[in-house]
Protein backbone atom coordinates (compact mmCIF):
# COMPACT_ATOMS: atom_id res chain seq x y z
CA UNK A 1 0.00 0.00 0.00
CA UNK A 2 3.23 2.43 0.91
CA UNK A 3 4.55 1.70 -2.72
CA UNK A 4 1.11 2.77 -4.29
CA UNK A 5 0.94 5.72 -1.93
CA UNK A 6 4.18 6.83 -3.08
CA UNK A 7 3.64 6.09 -7.09
CA UNK A 8 0.47 8.47 -6.75
CA UNK A 9 1.85 11.39 -4.89
CA UNK A 10 5.26 11.06 -7.76
CA UNK A 11 3.03 11.08 -10.43
CA UNK A 12 0.80 13.98 -9.01
CA UNK A 13 4.13 16.02 -7.84
CA UNK A 14 3.87 19.02 -9.34
CA UNK A 15 7.35 20.62 -7.47
CA UNK A 16 9.93 22.59 -9.35
CA UNK A 17 12.79 19.91 -9.31
CA UNK A 18 10.83 17.05 -10.30
CA UNK A 19 8.40 17.00 -13.42
CA UNK A 20 5.48 14.74 -12.36
CA UNK A 21 4.54 11.93 -14.23
CA UNK A 22 1.46 13.18 -15.21
CA UNK A 23 -0.19 16.88 -15.33
CA UNK A 24 -3.26 17.06 -13.32
CA UNK A 25 -4.74 19.73 -15.73
CA UNK A 26 -4.05 17.55 -18.89
CA UNK A 27 -6.27 14.95 -17.35
CA UNK A 28 -8.63 17.69 -16.04
CA UNK A 29 -9.15 18.65 -20.00
CA UNK A 30 -8.83 15.40 -20.94
CA UNK A 31 -11.86 14.48 -18.86
CA UNK A 32 -13.76 17.96 -20.18
CA UNK A 33 -13.20 17.27 -23.78
CA UNK A 34 -14.28 13.70 -23.36
CA UNK A 35 -17.32 14.22 -21.53
CA UNK A 36 -18.05 17.10 -24.08
CA UNK A 37 -17.50 14.78 -27.35
CA UNK A 38 -19.89 12.36 -26.30
CA UNK A 39 -22.51 15.09 -25.53
CA UNK A 40 -22.16 16.19 -29.02
CA UNK A 41 -22.11 12.58 -30.21
CA UNK A 42 -25.31 12.16 -28.58
CA UNK A 43 -27.25 14.89 -29.18
CA UNK A 44 -26.31 13.99 -32.88
CA UNK A 45 -27.08 10.31 -33.10
CA UNK A 46 -30.38 11.23 -31.10
CA UNK A 47 -31.56 14.36 -33.25
CA UNK A 48 -30.61 11.89 -36.28
CA UNK A 49 -32.48 8.59 -35.27
CA UNK A 50 -34.81 9.70 -32.34
CA UNK A 51 -36.41 13.21 -33.01
CA UNK A 52 -39.89 12.84 -34.20
CA UNK A 53 -39.52 9.84 -35.32
CA UNK A 54 -35.79 9.47 -36.68
CA UNK A 55 -34.68 10.69 -40.30
CA UNK A 56 -35.16 7.43 -42.35
CA UNK A 57 -38.80 7.20 -41.43
CA UNK A 58 -39.07 10.60 -43.55
CA UNK A 59 -37.01 10.12 -46.62
CA UNK A 60 -39.46 8.26 -49.34
CA UNK A 61 -42.21 10.79 -48.11
CA UNK A 62 -40.40 13.59 -48.57
CA UNK A 63 -39.30 12.40 -52.23
CA UNK A 64 -43.10 11.47 -52.86
CA UNK A 65 -44.31 14.86 -51.65
CA UNK A 66 -40.84 16.36 -53.92
CA UNK A 67 -41.68 14.63 -57.01
CA UNK A 68 -45.40 15.58 -56.58
CA UNK A 69 -46.51 11.74 -55.92
CA UNK A 70 -48.72 12.82 -53.24
CA UNK A 71 -49.34 15.76 -50.97
CA UNK A 72 -47.90 16.66 -47.74
CA UNK A 73 -51.39 16.58 -46.62
CA UNK A 74 -51.48 13.24 -47.21
CA UNK A 75 -48.75 12.36 -44.71
CA UNK A 76 -50.97 14.55 -41.79
CA UNK A 77 -49.62 17.77 -42.69
CA UNK A 78 -52.17 20.67 -41.38
CA UNK A 79 -49.91 23.53 -41.50
CA UNK A 80 -46.74 25.29 -39.55
CA UNK A 81 -49.40 24.34 -36.13
CA UNK A 82 -49.27 20.24 -37.04
CA UNK A 83 -46.85 19.22 -39.74
CA UNK A 84 -47.61 15.23 -39.54
CA UNK A 85 -45.06 12.96 -40.55
CA UNK A 86 -42.50 15.66 -41.51
CA UNK A 87 -42.49 17.12 -37.74
CA UNK A 88 -38.60 17.12 -36.51
CA UNK A 89 -37.61 16.52 -40.42
CA UNK A 90 -34.95 20.43 -39.92
CA UNK A 91 -33.69 18.74 -37.12
CA UNK A 92 -33.26 15.29 -38.75
CA UNK A 93 -31.48 17.11 -41.88
CA UNK A 94 -29.26 19.19 -39.95
CA UNK A 95 -28.39 16.17 -38.16
CA UNK A 96 -27.77 13.76 -40.79
CA UNK A 97 -25.69 16.42 -42.46
CA UNK A 98 -23.61 17.11 -39.88
CA UNK A 99 -23.40 13.38 -39.08
CA UNK A 100 -21.61 13.01 -42.75
CA UNK A 101 -19.63 15.88 -42.37
CA UNK A 102 -18.10 14.49 -39.08
CA UNK A 103 -17.43 10.90 -40.74
CA UNK A 104 -16.00 12.86 -43.39
CA UNK A 105 -13.67 14.45 -41.10
CA UNK A 106 -13.07 11.43 -39.16
CA UNK A 107 -12.42 9.32 -42.33
CA UNK A 108 -9.85 12.36 -43.69
CA UNK A 109 -8.04 12.53 -40.58
CA UNK A 110 -7.66 8.53 -40.82
CA UNK A 111 -6.33 8.25 -44.32
CA UNK A 112 -3.60 11.64 -43.22
CA UNK A 113 -2.30 8.93 -40.68
CA UNK A 114 -2.03 6.08 -42.51
CA UNK A 115 -0.74 7.47 -45.30
CA UNK A 116 2.00 9.42 -42.75
CA UNK A 117 2.50 6.31 -41.40
CA UNK A 118 2.99 4.38 -44.46
CA UNK A 119 5.43 7.06 -45.33
CA UNK A 120 7.47 6.74 -42.50
CA UNK A 121 7.79 2.95 -42.62
CA UNK A 122 8.74 2.94 -46.64
CA UNK A 123 11.52 5.65 -45.82
CA UNK A 124 12.16 4.68 -42.06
Amino acid sequence: MQRVLSWLDWLFDDTEDDEPGYDPVHLGGAVLITFTAMGLLYWLLWALLVLEGGFFQKILPSFAVLFHLKTPQDYGYQGPWDRGLFEGLLGNTVAFFLTCALAAGLTSLYRDAARKKTQKHTHG
